[in-house]
Order: C-alpha cells, then sequence, then structure tokens
C-alpha cells in the first residue's frame, strides 16, 4: 500500500470587505444613478441576471426590481445566458429559480426566451443579437458580478461587458460568438460585441457586484452605459486585488468538487492553476500544482460537468453524475471540447490518491505535498499536509485550526466531505 502524508486543517486570513446593509447599498447607488428618468412612467424595464453562484444575488436583483418598480416602470427579468440551462428556455429560467430569481421571490414577471433581435455587425464584422423581450423592451438593465475571467487575462474580463455579448445574445450569439473568438481572442470578441451592443441604444447600464476573497458581497456600483468599459476596467482591478489564493505550490490539489454554480469553467482555472484546454500552470498569478484530483460534480451543476477535463484524475463517482446533454453543449457553444474529456477515474479515493502520488516526481510518497479544499471558490480553511509545518508556520495570513491525523479513509477507501473532515474548523468562503 501506498504511503501518504498526514494532513492538517489550515485557515487563511483574508480581509473582509463586506458591506454591512446590501439591500441599502443597492437602494442607494440606484438613487443617485438617476437611471429612473431615462425610462417614461409606465415603460418596461428588461433586467438581465447571469448564471453565476454570485453571493446575494436573489437580494441584489430584488432590490434592482423594487428601485424601477418605485420609478413607475414595469420591470420583468430575463436570464441573461448563452448555452446554460442546456440551452433551453426552461432550463434558463430553472437555473434563476435555483438561486432563488423567480417570480414569486422578486414580485416582477420573469421572461425567458431564446428568440433574438439582429443588431447588425460590429466594427469587426461580428453578427451581433439581443434577446428579443429586452430589445423590446423600453430599456436594458444588467446585474452581474465583476471578476478575472477563467479563459483569459485582460483589461475587461467577466463582467456587464461579457453579459452584453455572451449572455445577451443568447444561444444563437454564444455560437457564433465563440467561433470569433477562437480567431480574435475572447476580449477582443467581448470588447467588440458589447460596444455593437451599446451602440444599439437599448441598454440603460447595470449593477456591477464585486466580491472579496471571502466570497462576501463587497461593493455594488451602478454603471450607466456611458464610460461602462472604462469604470468597468477599473473595477476588475480592485477585484483581482482582493483575489484569494491557495498559499503554496503543491503535488497533488484535491476539490470535493467542481461545478458551473462554482465557475463557468467548472473550477476556477486561476485558483487550479490550469487551462480550460488542459495547460498546466498557465497563470503566474498562481502557485503551480502538479496534479489536480476531483472527487465529485456539484449537484447544484444539474449534470453539467464542464470543466473536468482539466483533470488529471477524477473519482468514479464524477462519470457516474454526468448528465451528457447539457455538459456537451457547453463544450461545444463554448468551443472547448477539450475540456469534457474523460481524466484516469478508479472507485475511490484511496486508489485515486495512491496512483496520482507516483507521477509527481519523488521517490518517497510521504514527501508529496498534499492540498485539499471543497472547491475553487471556498478556499478560506484548506487542509495541508504535514510536511508544510515549517511554511504554514512562517506564513502571517495562516493559521492551524486543528491536528495533524491520517487521511480518513473510510471502509471502502473513500474519504468523508471536507466540511466533515475540518470538523471544528469552519470554513470561510473565497470569490472565484
Amino acid at each position: 500500500m501506498t504511503s501518504l502524508p498526514r494532513v492538517l486543517p489550515v485557515r487563511q486570513k483574508f480581509p473582509d470587505h463586506r458591506l454591512a446593509d446590501i439591500p441599502g447599498e443597492v437602494r442607494r447607488e440606484l438613487a443617485a444613478s438617476q437611471f429612473a428618468g431615462r425610462i417614461p412612467k409606465g415603460g418596461r424595464v428588461a433586467i438581465g441576471v447571469g448564471s453565476r453562484g454570485i453571493a446575494n444575488i436573489a437580494t441584489i436583483v430584488r432590490g434592482v426590481v423594487e428601485y424601477w418598480k418605485s420609478a413607475g416602470c414595469a420591470p420583468f427579468l430575463f436570464p441573461a445566458m448563452g448555452s446554460h440551462g442546456a440551452a433551453t428556455a426552461e432550463g434558463q429560467a430553472e437555473v434563476l429559480e435555483h438561486y432563488g430569481v423567480d417570480e414569486r421571490s422578486m414580485g416582477c414577471p420573469v421572461i425567458s426566451r431564446l428568440d433574438v433581435t439582429p443588431l447588425g455587425r460590429s466594427v469587426e464584422g461580428i453578427e451581433t443579437f439581443m434577446d428579443r423581450n429586452a430589445f423590446e423592451a423600453d430599456g436594458v438593465f444588467l446585474v452581474n458580478r465583476v471578476k478575472w475571467h477563467t479563459d483569459f487575462a485582460g483589461r475587461i474580463e467577466s463582467g456587464l461587458f461579457k453579459m452584453m455579448a455572451i449572455g445577451l445574445g443568447k444561444f444563437a450569439g454564444a455560437q457564433r460568438y465563440h467561433t470569433h473568438a477562437l480567431k480574435m481572442g475572447l476580449e477582443a470578441m467581448v470588447l467588440s460585441v458589447g460596444r455593437q451592443v451599446l451602440a444599439s441604444g437599448k441598454v440603460i447600464g447595470g449593477l456591477a457586484i464585486l466580491e472579496d476573497a471571502n466570497h462576501n458581497t463587497a461593493r455594488v456600483a451602478a454603471i450607466a452605459a456611458e464610460g461602462l468599459e472604462e469604470k468597468e476596467a477599473a473595477l476588475l482591478e480592485l477585484a483581482k486585488s482582493w483575489m484569494g489564493r491557495i498559499p503554496f505550490p503543491l503535488d497533488v490539489l484535491t476539490l470535493d468538487e467542481i461545478g458551473k454554480n462554482i465557475s463557468g469553467a467548472g473550477m476556477d482555472t486561476k485558483v487550479v492553476n490550469r487551462g480550460i484546454d488542459g495547460e498546466y500552470n498557465p497563470w503566474d498569478t498562481a502557485p503551480s500544482f502538479v496534479r489536480v484530483y476531483v472527487r465529485g460534480l456539484s449537484p447544484q451543476s444539474y449534470g453539467n460537468a464542464v470543466g473536468f477535463g482539466m483533470a488529471d484524475i477524477v473519482h468514479e463517482r464524477l462519470v457516474r453524475a454526468i448528465d451528457w446533454t447539457p455538459t456537451r453543449i457547453n463544450a461545444m457553444t463554448s468551443g472547448r471540447p477539450a475540456s469534457i474529456r474523460i481524466p484516469m477515474n478508479f472507485p475511490s479515493d484511496r486508489e485515486c490518491l495512491e496512483q496520482i502520488v507516483t507521477t509527481v516526481g519523488k521517490f518517497d510518497t510521504r514527501d508529496v505535498t498534499l492540498g485539499w479544499i471543497p472547491n475553487s471558490l471556498d478556499i478560506g480553511t484548506i487542509v495541508l499536509s504535514e510536511n508544510l509545518m515549517g511554511e504554514i508556520r512562517k506564513h502571517p495570513a495562516l493559521e492551524i485550526a486543528g491536528p495533524a491525523s491520517d487521511l480518513p479513509f473510510d471502509k471502502a477507501g473513500d474519504l468523508p466531505q471536507f466540511e466533515s473532515f475540518i470538523g471544528a474548523a469552519e470554513p470561510v468562503h473565497v470569490a472565484h
């Protein structure tokens, strides 16, 4: 039997930027924006909402709906998504409902359809589209988190601008846009399409959400369509400065789960340091990891396992949990077929770990450095191998949260879930 190092729970101490009063901050931002003066009384406002695991999203969207209703307008919500929800109108409405964004709780209709209206071609020649119901409203307002993107680094990455491209264009737009992105790059495509959408005059602006490294809502910012590109770029720099990271390079990084609710790529590439096509350690902003092991698929991903192809090895339970219809649609729409290649897999955690530790270039497997996290979103508490004790003690932002122990495999060779193992070491959330 292969020997594995002992492990211990460690807390990472990230700065806390959380807003004390999220509904109040949403009200203050929107009240100061003077957006209401751009829509006639009784006018219809289409509010676009996406499909990521954004903290407090239902509270924030509810605040946006209440603002427009108090201005005498008639708001409705629509899923601003490309291929998510298996690229069906019903599936996309269900995605929003799972996040608590539905007609009953929001107090306004949710209209989910895939019909689009052409907006002409961008300066770069990209045929551009907008959700038809949104286009036919008196104005479009967007709600999204501004953060780093898992596929590229740039001045504009994931946020309101990307929602104007991939989200407002629905499935029809997403297919075409990703094809252009393969030739010109994702940032160039997002900017090209977003500028064309802004030129339509339909977008009033949006509410940008920023999260800190503890996955707390740290800022909400109302941004008008005018100057959106420059203001979003500044917010992205701030969000990047708050990003949480795993503290050390490791031989093996283990994740309990991946999923679309955690990251658009299944797991945040800039946390696990992988490229969506399987590139090893492409990001100089993160430590390097020799191997990545994924134990399962989040139930909130509803069978979409896009991104599991980035792992070196997975537990068989993940493969069994895959719904191949949404997984294939997502991978093909994004032009990333490698993201769903099936990695090597075994029926137990013990077998997976014992197999993979022999591939990291160390003769004594007890010297292998291990890390274990729930997912790429939750790294405030991390399990590290005891052989890193010296580095842990020297790190100013780390605190040992419990004694070292052997990995607690059960009779079937499986580990408990991360939260069960760390026990009293309460996990702290970190944004993706």
